[in-house]
């Protein structure tokens, strides 16, 4: 009897410990960045096949990650998405968001992309809604209570500039609100660090990138070597409390099939800039 309660206890210990590991790694890394879960835009290592991409990830020592469509289709079966969450789980890895998705005036087309969502546990869709979207989006928001987080994309894009996505916001549902691309703002001539004060409220996720020049045709580069004020960017996200189930995640797009390293100088500055901003 007294083996059978130890086995029993030593089982229930295990299992607790299973559980408990992840969020002791998630918290470690919200102690690095300011107290914020920063995560990995999958698209950054969009060369990589969903398992390396997400190994990767662990081994650069985040907690999150927003999904881009390749890596976790929406055609995904419910299977492949109980697999999805058992492969992250077991990593410590939260799914912050997924995107960037369309949107568009086909309510059932739309309602996929929120069962997904609902199924996969995401709270965040970073989105490129058109303009005939934002009805189907007031009430899938609503019924589903998951965020749509509009995603500028430079010029030429249909949101180019802050107010582009402040005047399609202003007046819809609470969870229609922003993510804010910084490394877009700066192709768009825009402040990134402004723009965070402004979307206060309706700030849902952040891509914490970086361009060499305030043009439409430049490259990425490391954060902080380009126009990007990195500790001011922690203390905006402390100030408009950016939530903590928002998703904020870096992408680094350039040097697709071998960007580690690359990736390691950003995380790198982002801690020190977290610290800075802290001090």
């Amino acid at each position: 009897m007294h083996a059978s309660w130890s086995r029993r206890k030593f089982l229930a210990a295990a299992a607790s410990a299973v559980l408990v590991a992840p969020r002791l790694a998630r918290a470690a890394v919200s102690e690095s960045y300011g107290g914020f879960n920063l995560g990995l835009q999958s698209y950054s290592l969009r060369q990589f096949p969903v398992d390396e991409m997400l190994a990767e990830v662990n081994k650069l020592g985040l907690g999150g990650v927003e999904l881009f469509n390749a890596h976790f289709p929406l055609q995904s079966s419910d299977a492949d998405i109980e697999a999805m969450k058992k492969k992250t789980e077991a990593l410590g890895i939260q799914m912050l968001g997924h995107g960037v998705n369309p949107f568009t005036a086909d309510h059932e087309a739309n309602r996929r992309w929120f069962e997904f969502a609902k199924k996969s546990g995401i709270k965040n869709l970073s989105a490129d809604p058109t303009e005939d979207a934002f009805d189907s989006l007031d009430k899938l928001c609503e019924e589903y209570q998951i965020r749509i987080a509009i995603h500028n994309h430079g010029p030429g894009a249909r949101y180019d500039k802050v107010a582009d996505t402040l005047n399609v916001i202003r007046d819809r549902h609470p969870l229609i609100g922003a993510c804010a691309d910084l490394g877009h703002y700066i192709r768009s001539a825009e402040d990134p660090v402004r723009a965070i004060h402004l979307f206060k409220g309706r700030l849902y996720g952040i891509h914490l990138k970086d361009f060499a020049a305030q043009k439409a045709k430049t490259e990425g580069v490391i954060i902080g070597q380009g126009h990007l004020d990195v500790v001011s960017v922690f203390k905006a996200l402390k100030a408009v409390e950016f939530p903590t189930d928002g998703c904020f995640v870096l992408e680094y797009e350039e040097n697709p099939k071998a960007p580690l390293d690359d990736i390691r100088q950003c995380l790198a500055v982002a801690r020190e800039a977290a610290a800075q901003a802290a001090s």
